[in-house]
């Protein structure tokens, strides 16, 4: 029972990367849902407040009433939210961020190397094929 060895599961970082984009996607639908729950619950309790209860009966700007507005103002906040999950996620992961680094990285190289080529030539190196000889005793300068 304790003297057989626990045979130890490594991830590599491939897997572990897809497994935390998982966890990730999970995360934000849950968060998606749980906004709509709210939202529903949220404009349900408006029109209660309103047409029921007479909360803010005399506010009507432009003869809506004011839940009108906060209904659709909180359903414009929601769909924001749904297209940051389900749109801008599919397309802007992290897939698309090591595209876009590699393209940077690729152009600062590029810049690097053209401006190695105009100071060689501008300023060029000697080009001398004889080692030069080192004096031992240096002039000093008085």
């Amino acid at each position: 029972m304790f003297s057989k060895k626990q045979e130890s599961t490594k991830i590599d970082r491939e897997q572990r990367e897809l497994i935390e984009h998982a966890q990730f996607r999970i995360k934000q639908k849950k968060n998606l849902f749980r906004h709509f729950i709210v939202f529903l619950a949220g404009a349900v309790l408006l029109i209660i407040l309103n047409k029921f209860l007479d909360f803010g009966t005399n506010f009507r700007p432009g003869q809506v009433d004011w839940f009108v507005w906060a209904v659709l103002l909180w359903f414009f906040l929601f769909l924001i939210h749904f297209l940051n999950v389900f749109l801008f996620s599919s397309f802007m992961n992290k897939k698309w961020e090591h595209e876009q680094l590699d393209k940077l990285v690729a152009k600062q190289k590029e810049k690097i190397a053209k401006l190695q080529n105009k100071v060689d030539q501008e300023h060029p190196l000697p080009n001398s094929t004889e080692p030069k000889a080192i004096n031992p005793n240096p002039p000093l300068n008085p």
